[in-house]
């Protein structure tokens, strides 16, 4: 693995491999696991806004003892006028063992891939609607360490699947690893055409006999002019309460990749409930990041 752009990118062999790495690493000491990348350095590079993924990625680093250096693009020569392009070529040249970006259109990681040397390894931490491969690989990790047997799973994905790229990155994943009965719901406007066939009629029926339920966060900023959504009746239509809840299995996992709304996508109730592994998909952002990262430069 030279790059980690696309979780389509990698085989079920390849996300066995990650987990596999995540448990050894989880099963050392810290001093021992700063020994792994302590030569390394690793630039973050963010045009979006984050909390989870860009302090989990710099501590992921960290705690493997690489330097890490985090670019921020508003103090950055982007705002000099500097192309996006040339940005890269400057960073690139200063032979980082890793760039670590997020950048809010699609496909953007894919374009400047060539301008990088053989030695400097992408990795995608969002890209635009499109792909959020790590987001995707910590789910799927906290999912195994709970489930592991995939092709038995129903996997419920409610809320905003149009502007997801967790949603797209996940159901990749999930497909990925044999897990077949994946069903989504939200308003008929924010299910993408390719997500389409597997909408569910009702949140009644998409929750019904889950084994995870995967709410999402409604991302107002990336609808279009002519978007709209009532905000008000959001919760009461696809919001998770208990009652909702009480559809899916006994033992099913409510995860959220954050930031979490309350009230509005989830109830305080769920998502603090004994159900609830959204502060686990936290902890494991920085464990699988780890595994990315040892993977791609020891």
């Amino acid at each position: 693995m030279k790059h980690l752009l696309d979780i389509k990118d990698l085989s079920k062999t390849d996300l066995q491999q990650l987990f596999k790495q995540a448990d050894s690493i989880k099963t050392q000491s810290k001093s021992d696991r700063r020994n792994r990348l302590s030569d390394r350095q690793v630039v973050c590079l963010f045009y979006e806004n984050s909390t989870r993924t860009i302090l989990s990625f710099q501590l992921a680093a960290d705690g493997l003892g690489a330097s890490v250096f985090n670019l921020p693009v508003k103090h950055s020569s982007i705002k000099k006028g500097e192309s996006f392009e040339d940005t890269i070529q400057t960073i690139a040249a200063m032979a980082p063992d890793a760039l670590i970006m997020r950048h809010p259109d699609n496909n953007a990681h894919q374009h400047i891939v060539d301008l990088l040397p053989n030695d400097v390894h992408l990795i995608n931490a969002g890209d635009g609607q499109n792909q959020h491969p790590t987001q995707a690989l910590l789910d799927l990790y906290t999912i195994r360490n709970h489930k592991p047997n995939f092709d038995a799973l129903k996997v419920a994905i409610i809320g905003d699947i149009k502007h997801s790229r967790v949603a797209n990155s996940l159901i990749d994943g999930l497909s990925t690893l044999g897990t077949t009965n994946i069903q989504v719901f939200g308003p008929d406007h924010l299910i993408s055409e390719k997500h389409s066939n597997r909408k569910a009629p009702d949140m009644h029926t998409a929750v019904d006999q889950a084994d995870v339920v995967v709410m999402l966060r409604i991302q107002k900023e990336r609808f279009e002019q002519h978007e709209s959504l009532n905000i008000d009746v959001w919760f009461s239509q696809y919001g998770l309460d208990q009652d909702k809840l009480s559809r899916a299995k006994k033992d099913a996992l409510i995860m959220h990749p954050g930031p979490i709304n309350r009230g509005i996508e989830i109830s305080s109730e769920v998502a603090d409930g004994p159900q609830s592994v959204i502060l686990e998909q936290v902890k494991n952002g920085v464990l699988i990041r780890q595994a990315v990262l040892s993977l791609l430069l020891s």
